[in-house]
């Protein structure tokens, strides 16, 4: 099951229904079923408080992931700040719209064990995200 949430501030605008199958097909593509994942929007104050207090980082992020995954079906909770997102999409020059999509994704991809610290690994990240999302637009099309 997955389910969106919110905490300080209204759920972004997004067609659940349609998020919820995407994500569904780009865990299938990566050999993962989906299990309990729960996305909650938060504000920048508040993803800092997740990150001070569950990992101590002293900073603001997009988004955390908490990793529940067991075997082959993906579960997880992931804290996404709709501030940082809004604010990194005016910096890359996209769409808020879009880059709420990359960072939904992106969740999914820890998830199905794509990393991003590592050597040549951020790379990876940013070509599964791409790849993602060109999934996503043929969906909206279909």
């Amino acid at each position: 099951m997955i389910t969106y949430d919110s905490i300080n501030l209204p759920l972004p605008d997004i067609d659940t229904a349609s998020t919820t199958a995407w994500v569904k097909s780009v865990s299938a593509a990566h050999g993962k079923r989906c299990g309990n994942i729960a996305y909650i929007f938060v504000d920048d104050e508040k993803i800092l408080e997740v990150n001070r207090e569950f990992l101590q980082h002293d900073y603001y992020t997009d988004i955390i992931t908490f990793d529940y995954t067991e075997g082959n079906r993906i579960s997880g909770d992931l804290f996404i700040s709709l501030d940082t997102v809004r604010t990194n999409a005016e910096d890359v020059g996209t769409t808020y719209e879009e880059e709420l999509h990359r960072v939904i994704i992106h969740g999914i991809l820890h998830l199905c064990g794509i990393n991003d610290k590592g050597p040549g690994e951020r790379e990876i990240m940013e070509a599964e995200e791409n790849r993602a999302l060109a999934m996503l637009k043929n969906e909206l099309q279909s």
